[in-house]
């Protein structure tokens, strides 16, 4: 399948913001985040690496220090019988790892692709890689199999969402439907991530505005991205892929949003870019300061309630 998005990445610069004025410890300096909207080539594994390594170096010129991709960045979205073709296991030893591992040595990235488990079960995974090693997978929990969606036919849901330290802070990933179901951000916060990324393959459908997105799941996928940064006082970063894949068109769209819900770094819509943005740490102190929802957060009244919503569903469906 040919590329259809053939030109070099646009480089996008988000305009500056002012800069708050905060003592910094160490572990407090500003780092450079990078959104990588690709167009993988479908079951290309092979020439999406090569991808991967060249915006790899090119991130590194300007100063990157995380590289974000899409969901499946690796592989391709509409797989179907290809799964198990283009399935790898995190491996440092494996042809296909091996180089995203080197890379990692001077940046860290998460990348998208089918991870193939020791018991022959396929996932869509996305790797948190840095200093030449593995620091976390997820495994994508909410598989869509409704619509143009078919995703349960031929992989397997994850079972959870965990937050993980990095150099950077404590971050959670989730992959695409998993970000349209309010649990998830929640959870990874609750875990204490501060730092919510979300790695989509988001096809475009619905007729969207101007103001609000190309399509109307543009619009809609903005929207809470922007909320979920809000509510929970954190920087939330979503990265979608663009291109046409077997009739199917994907938006692109990325953005990075500040604690305070403020759109800092916003790509291009259907066009391939890499988008570079500064990260300030001090922002979540002050978010939270301003908004104080993580402290007076009650996460035991919450599971106190659930499980009295669970207790009474069963009692109702044993009667």
């Amino acid at each position: 399948m040919a590329w259809r998005c053939s030109s070099p990445s646009a480089v996008v610069r988000p305009s500056r913001t002012r800069r708050h004025r905060l003592r910094r410890s160490p572990l407090d300096s500003q780092f450079t985040v990078g959104l990588a909207q690709t167009f993988p080539r479908l079951g290309d594994v092979e020439a999406n690496l090569q991808r991967h390594l060249e915006l790899a170096r090119e991130a590194q010129g300007l100063g990157v220090d995380l590289l974000i991709f899409p969901e499946l960045s690796l592989t391709g979205y509409t797989l179907r019988e290809l799964v198990p073709h283009v399935a790898i296991r995190p491996s440092p030893e494996h042809p296909m790892w091996k180089p995203l591992l080197e890379a990692s040595a001077s940046m860290a990235l998460v990348v998208g692709f089918v991870e193939e488990d020791a018991r022959h079960r396929f996932f869509a995974s996305s790797a948190f890689l840095d200093g030449g090693r593995v620091v976390h997978v997820h495994r994508k929990v909410y598989l869509p199999t409704y619509g143009l969606f078919e995703e349960g036919r031929y992989l397997c849901a994850g079972d959870g969402f965990r937050a993980f330290d990095t150099r950077f802070g404590r971050c959670g990933i989730a992959i695409c439907e998993d970000a349209w179901h309010i649990s998830t951000p929640y959870l990874l916060w609750m875990d204490g991530a501060d730092y919510l990324i979300f790695c989509s393959a988001s096809p475009a459908y619905g007729v969207g505005t101007e103001q609000e997105g190309a399509t109307a799941n543009a619009a809609t996928v903005t929207q809470f991205t922007k909320t979920y940064a809000t509510l929970l006082t954190s920087y939330a970063f979503h990265v979608n892929r663009v291109g046409v894949e077997e009739g199917i068109s994907f938006w692109g769209g990325s953005l990075a949003v500040s604690p305070r819900g403020q759109v800092i770094a916003h790509a291009p819509y259907f066009e391939q870019a890499l988008v570079p943005l500064e990260v300030d740490p001090g922002l979540l102190r002050a978010a939270r300061q301003r908004l104080p929802l993580l402290r007076d957060e009650k996460p035991l009244t919450v599971l106190h309630e659930l499980s009295r919503i669970l207790s009474e569903e069963r009692r109702h469906d044993e009667r």
